[in-house]
């Protein structure tokens, strides 16, 4: 008998994007931003460069419960951008928290956020950069090489993330973007958190279900201690290790090729099971980096920084 107990579920399709979860999240401020509350209205992440009104939408990129997103045209530069409507909606705390975020953020594995747009009415936009190839959900099947590629950009991004103590908590394919330029960068931190203390948990029940850890999903099951529940960042390489595994094998590998991928298997699969491993065909290396991304136990998965120096990424060089 399954006693997980979920809330706030995101159900499968694997493809939806998450729930907006309620979050409490206390006054702070970080000495790499100016001291804004996020709660407070919303300035330019850029330079106030931008105007709204002189963006045209082209057509729908994409749209979940945290908003749409739009790829739009400037009417003055004919540059392509990719802008987000937050839904209204959605609980308070959301937005502002991603707006936090995102005008800390600057690294060129996380998408860029140019300029961000509130109404009157209390409505924001979010001007990023566009990835032209959209997300990785489409891919499968790829090489050694080219996961490679892709897992050492990510890391990347997972690495100035985690240093700049914010945790995603929703990494998945449908949150990793490409770009013509062989360019894979990080977007969507609705979920996201800044960790303010060093006893935050990894417990809290946001993201999308199918990709989260073990520690997770059921943080008070035998095994899980008070050092996993600690390791908020974890999480996240739990998330990677599985994204970058299912497009490897073109499916979700937490569950056998062809089975439904419904909520009871998942829960089943991630907390009681085996964690998946590569294809037996697979390089040594290779197997040895999906290990060490997914092992049960949270204190022993490698860390960000740790995986960008393994040796399938040193010898995929």
């Amino acid at each position: 008998m399954v006693m997980v107990r979920v809330r706030d579920h995101r159900f499968l399709n694997l493809k939806l994007s998450p729930i907006q979860a309620p979050t409490i999240i206390p006054p702070y401020r970080l000495p790499i931003v100016a001291a804004t509350k996020a709660s407070a209205t919303v300035s330019s992440c850029a330079s106030n460069t931008f105007s709204i009104a002189n963006l045209d939408r082209i057509n729908v990129l994409g749209s979940g419960n945290g908003g749409t997103v739009f790829k739009v045209k400037d009417k003055t530069t004919s540059e392509i951008y990719a802008l987000k409507k937050v839904k209204e909606n959605i609980d308070s705390t959301s937005p502002g928290r991603e707006i936090e975020i995102l005008r800390m953020v600057n690294s060129p594995y996380v998408v860029k956020c140019h300029d961000i747009f509130q109404n009157p009415s209390g409505e924001v936009s979010i001007l990023m950069e566009y990835m032209n190839l959209g997300t990785l959900e489409s891919l499968s099947g790829v090489s050694e090489n080219q996961l490679a590629l892709m897992a050492r950009q990510v890391l990347e991004g997972l690495n100035y993330l985690h240093e700049h103590k914010i945790v995603h908590r929703d990494i998945k394919p449908a949150n990793l973007l490409r770009s013509s330029k062989e360019e894979v960068k990080i977007a969507d931190f609705g979920v996201s958190k800044i960790v303010v203390k060093s006893f935050n948990k990894c417990n809290s029940f946001v993201g999308t279900y199918a990709y989260m850890s073990p520690e997770r999903l059921d943080s008070e099951a035998d095994g899980v201690t008070e050092e996993d529940k600690s390791n908020v960042y974890a999480g996240d390489i739990w998330s990677f290790g599985l994204t970058m595994l299912e497009i490897l094998v073109g499916y979700y590998p937490m569950l056998p090729q062809g089975q439904k991928p419904d909520q009871a298997a998942i829960i089943c699969a991630v907390c009681f099971g085996e964690p998946p491993k590569a294809p037996e065909e697979c390089s040594t290396e290779l197997k040895s980096f999906i290990d060490c991304c997914l092992r049960k136990k949270a204190r022993e998965r490698w860390t960000a920084s740790q995986l960008l120096n393994h040796p399938f990424l040193l010898h995929q060089e």
